[in-house]
């Protein structure tokens, strides 16, 4: 038993800010400013400038990706192709698997203005396969050596660019697909609690994972399902499976079913991709790739719904939001589900009908605020393919928040870094101030919303009698900061059923 005095951030429904908390066996036992009798003698620990918050939750994180990569050579902080090429050659020089994997080149922070080349990579690697991820996991860039390896696979597949070593969309998938069957499954273990290790640093005590990215017979899904089910440390991961075949879920006694990759609706902006009901800014002749018909994604979502399951999908640009809006809401008035919580991942460029029939339908949105103006994808690159008044309208989660949608906050891991204190800095200090939210809204989106998303709500996400002691010390009350300084915040702490996180990887 412990007795916590302090700033205690309940983030129950009236947002309480109390001084004392009890925990005992795990649980929640007061929460209160005035301490019962009983409890005087117990241990306490005094938080003096430090406060106490929910755990916080990853609503959307691609976690075998994420684990592989976070092991792997992470060249997002790159800022020149040339400052890429001495970080591959070093990691060349040290790491001795037969396959190389890096991730987060972007050509947009980089001062050449482009990714990496095939022929760029053949310097620095021209006798082992390497792949090298783009910041959006939507694209990547092959050197000769794997180009060689898979080019029989490709070579007839859309967004298939060997003068380049580019690959995207059906291109890219195929490669992900290749790359993920080449792992092996004890260094993918060990990589995934290194990377659960990591997320508690972050305060961060559940991931909801979507899963299912080439593995045959999906052994990713049941690999994660298994991993997730056997964590000894309170740690919680829910597990979504990447698929249009709702077999996939329903055979696995699994209760949801989603995601990107093959329940992505469009692609990116970063590949200029993504789905948009009027052409690009910058190419009149492109309005970006719906990769399903409206029949296929409705048939989908009514099979789903009709089996009860919980339904996410990627939605990206306006086009394919309309698409998933339209094919939920026939979805639900074909069978009725009043707590169904279906949801649509990043709506970075919604419509104002679909938002309406989310607010309507109780369709939840696990957003990415750490897109606002993000240095891989910053807003002048956002603004010169869209155009002023289309950017404008990007990630508008006070518009989300108003019309009464529950919104949760993800990485898309490893696409960003999984850090719940930068995704609350920016949906505070938006880029576009009108949509700028405030901090008791930012904290609630990262921990009580996100363990609403998957019905875990009544059991974490507030400090409140009777729930788990699932918990967070940060080295200041949020509350009491300017949201400029919202990143002078550290996590200290992550608790998990009332004791100090237990690492996995010693």
């Amino acid at each position: 038993m412990k007795h916590y005095f302090g700033t205690i951030l309940t983030v129950d429904r009236e947002d309480h800010v109390f001084h004392h908390l009890v925990e005992d066996n795990g649980k929640i036992v007061f929460v209160g400013d005035e301490l019962p009798e009983k409890y005087k003698d117990v241990e306490t620990i005094d938080l003096a400038e430090r406060a106490l918050c929910p755990s916080f939750v990853d609503s959307h994180q691609h976690f075998a990706s994420f684990a592989s990569f976070h092991s792997g050579l992470n060249v997002m902080n790159a800022r020149s192709n040339e400052e890429i090429k001495t970080l591959v050659k070093d990691f060349v020089s040290k790491c001795k698997d037969k396959l190389l994997i890096a991730f987060g080149a972007s050509p947009y922070s980089v001062k050449e203005g482009r990714l990496l080349s095939r022929q760029e990579l053949d310097e620095v690697c021209p006798d082992r396969p390497f792949f090298m991820g783009k910041y959006d996991g939507h694209a990547c860039v092959l050197n000769s050596v794997l180009l060689k390896k898979l080019d029989k696979k490709l070579k007839n597949l859309r967004g298939y660019h060997p003068e380049t070593g580019e690959m995207n969309q059906e291109a890219f998938f195929a490669v992900s697909d290749y790359i993920s069957g080449s792992l092996s499954i004890p260094k993918l273990i060990k990589a995934m609690k290194k990377a659960v290790d990591y997320e508690a640093s972050k305060g961060i005590a559940m991931v909801h994972d979507v899963s299912g990215i080439g593995f045959v017979f999906n052994m990713d899904i049941t690999m994660e399902n298994w991993f997730a089910k056997h964590l000894k440390n309170g740690f919680q991961i829910r597990v979504f499976p990447q698929s249009m075949n709702v077999k996939v879920a329903t055979s696995r006694h699994m209760p949801r079913i989603g995601g990107c990759f093959e329940c992505a609706l469009d692609g990116c902006f970063g590949s200029q991709d993504a789905a948009l009901l009027e052409p690009y800014a910058n190419d009149p002749n492109n309005s970006g790739v719906l990769y399903y018909s409206d029949e296929k994604v409705i048939n989908f979502c009514k099979e789903a719904n009709r089996k009860g399951l919980q339904i996410e999908m990627h939605a990206i640009g306006d086009a394919a939001f309309e698409q998933a809006t339209k094919a939920l809401k026939a979805a639900l008035d074909d069978y009725p589900r009043p707590n169904a919580r279906h949801g649509i991942i990043h709506d970075c460029l919604p419509t104002k009908e679909g938002i309406e029939i989310c607010a309507k339908y109780g369709i939840q949105m696990p957003v990415q605020t750490a897109f606002i103006d993000w240095p891989q994808e910053p807003d002048a690159y956002t603004v010169e393919i869209l155009g002023k008044e289309r950017a404008s309208r990007l990630n508008p989660v006070r518009d989300f928040m108003d019309a009464g949608i529950v919104v949760s906050a993800g990485s898309d891991g490893p696409c960003t870094d999984p850090d719940p204190i930068y995704w609350m800095y920016k949906a505070c200090n938006n880029s576009n101030p009108k949509q700028s939210i405030n901090i008791q809204k930012a904290l609630r989106m990262c921990t009580y919303n996100g363990y609403w998303t998957t019905f875990d709500e009544k059991t974490n996400g507030s400090l409140e009698v009777g729930k788990r002691a699932d918990m967070v010390i940060l080295s200041k009350n949020l509350y009491a900061l300017p949201v400029q300084e919202l990143m002078d915040v550290k996590v200290e702490q992550l608790i998990l059923g009332g004791e100090p996180y237990r690492p996995l990887v010693k």
